[in-house]
Parts: structure tokens; C-alpha cells; sequence
């Protein structure tokens, strides 16, 4: 029977991800005139390597590589507090899963962008802890971050459902050998999910999936 949820963030809980990558291909384009194609970036997120990459393989030092992530996280942010990025009924259904459930947010967010996605959001309320990048040594898609949710809650396996809707994230939740549900997303419909224990069409199916 389950008792926790686990959910990603980005792309999940709001609609970010779109902004994170627009971010990073300006500035790329602006420092290095490097141009980030989707498709590109699609394949590095679904192993969990990072835009930079593109920098590094053109031969840009690592100072300068790191200016232009500074400003990728200035451009981030701006968005972040200028877009929509909030997910319909996503607070409505957090409400009816916290009569029966525990839950809480496992991102690969930094948690100063974390803070601002969530300042007025009310999500986070209905969380028993988030987990964001500095909580854990190794990023999604290595097990370590939902390994770790698992024995903060000190749940079993058997008890915890994954929400996520990334090939990484999946791959994450895989390798800690923990059910994993994918939510559709249009930003990440061409990635692979076959290792998934379910897929639903939006958030809202949850409900009807753990009943």
C-alpha cells in the first residue's frame, strides 16, 4: 500500500523547464555564440549532462564558462518571476493526496531558484520536506536523491510512488528500484520512458491511478 508520494518539481509541480532552457541558450548564444538547438538539449537532459557542455567541446575556459552561468541564472530567475509558470489544480489535487498521503518534492533545482518558484505558490505547504540540489552529492540521474527522500520519510520501497516526467528523473527513480509515475509533459514528450510503471496525461490522473 502507499503512503508517500515523491515528486519532481520542474515540469511536474510547475512549468519551468521551457524558461531553464531559454535561459541557457542566450546565454550561450550571447558569450559564446553557440547556438543550443532543442533536440540538443532534449539528449543532454535525458543523461543528465548540461548545456555547458557545448562550451567545453568549443574550447571555452572554465572562467569564462562560469560568467556565462551566472548570467544563465540572472536570465533564469527573470523569468521565473515574469512568466506563467503555475500548472492548473495542481494545489487542489496536493490538498486531497494530504488527507492520505505524505509527500514531498525531490527537484534538481538550485534551492534559490526553488524559493522563488515557490514564494506564492502554496505547493509547498503540503510537503513534509523539499530536497534540492545541495541536499544530495549526486544529481538525478543517479539514484541518490530519491534514496535519500526514501530514508528521510523511512519508508520502504513498496510504500513510495514517484512522480516525474523526465527521462533522467525516470532513470533516477529506476535505479533506486522505486515506482515511478510519468506525467506528460510537451517539453519532454520525445524521451524515452519505457522503464515507467505507469504514464498519465496530467497531474489530476493521479488520483484516479492510486485508487
Amino acid at each position: 500500500m502507499k503512503k508517500y508520494i515523491l515528486f519532481d518539481n520542474d515540469g511536474v509541480l510547475v512549468e519551468t523547464e521551457m524558461w531553464y532552457y531559454e535561459a541557457s541558450k542566450k546565454a550561450l548564444k550571447e558569450f559564446f555564440n553557440i547556438d543550443l538547438l532543442f533536440e540538443d538539449y532534449m539528449k543532454i537532459m535525458a543523461r543528465g549532462g548540461t548545456a555547458w557542455e557545448k562550451a567545453i567541446e568549443a574550447g571555452i575556459s572554465h572562467d569564462n564558462i562560469v560568467k556565462a552561468r551566472k548570467q544563465r541564472n540572472i536570465y533564469y530567475q527573470e523569468y521565473l518571476q515574469t512568466k506563467d509558470i503555475a500548472i492548473p489544480n495542481v494545489t487542489a489535487m496536493l490538498e486531497e493526496l494530504s488527507k492520505n498521503y505524505k509527500m514531498a518534492i525531490v527537484t534538481t533545482s538550485r534551492r534559490v531558484d526553488f524559493e522563488i518558484i515557490h514564494k506564492h505558490s502554496g505547493i509547498v505547504e503540503f510537503m513534509d520536506f523539499v530536497l534540492c540540489e545541495e541536499d544530495y552529492t549526486k544529481a538525478k540521474p543517479h539514484p541518490e536523491p530519491y534514496l535519500t527522500a526514501l530514508t528521510k520519510f523511512g519508508a520502504s520501497k513498496e510504500e513510495i510512488v514517484i512522480v516525474e516526467d523526465s527521462q533522467r528523473g525516470l532513470t533516477s527513480a529506476y535505479k533506486a528500484g522505486i515506482e515511478c509515475v510519468m506525467v506528460y509533459n510537451e517539453f519532454t514528450k520525445t524521451q524515452d520512458f519505457s522503464k515507467a510503471t505507469a504514464k498519465i496525461e496530467k497531474l489530476e490522473d493521479l488520483l484516479a491511478y492510486l485508487n
